[in-house]
């Protein structure tokens, strides 16, 4: 593909999904109450229909995902950009379900639970996608608008 060739959607969305599939790290981004962001990479695994992750609860990532209920995800290179923006739905070791604790030690093989009571769980439901290489693909970088995939 040259840089002046862009990707249908259809490609877009599936690239995202190989990368949802496929990267171990995940950007994200949230913010407190006073507006102070807050950026860190956290272990992920995608379920098909959501992003989990994990962290504790004490730290400022995990009490600006609960108290915030909102997140910007990404993926690390600039030159091959994803960016989602979800809600956060946020569980406590003990409320986690069962399958979001088998698909994120399956990944990872690490249990959080084991760790510290302070490790908690947050669902993101991807409600905005974006992806692109580059400029040209400004157009049509949205793949998910309003929870709904483009294609």
């Amino acid at each position: 593909m040259t840089i002046t060739e862009s990707r249908t959607l259809e490609q877009r969305k599936r690239d995202v999904l190989t990368r949802l599939e496929r990267e171990t790290d995940i950007w994200v981004a949230s913010a407190d109450a006073d507006g102070l962001p807050c950026l860190v990479a956290l272990w992920f695994v995608w379920d098909g229909e959501s992003v989990w992750l994990s962290t504790r609860i004490t730290n400022p990532t995990g009490r600006n995902l609960r108290d915030g209920g909102r997140t910007r995800l990404a993926f690390g290179d600039t030159q091959d950009v994803v960016l989602i923006d979800g809600d956060v739905r946020t569980y406590g070791g003990e409320d986690v379900p069962a399958a979001a604790i088998d698909v994120f030690m399956a990944k990872t093989g690490w249990d959080p639970r084991r760790d510290s009571a302070s490790y908690a769980f947050f669902r993101v439901r991807p409600r905005t996608v974006q992806a692109l290489h580059g400029q040209h693909e400004m157009r049509g970088r949205h793949v998910m608008q309003d929870g709904v995939w483009a294609v």
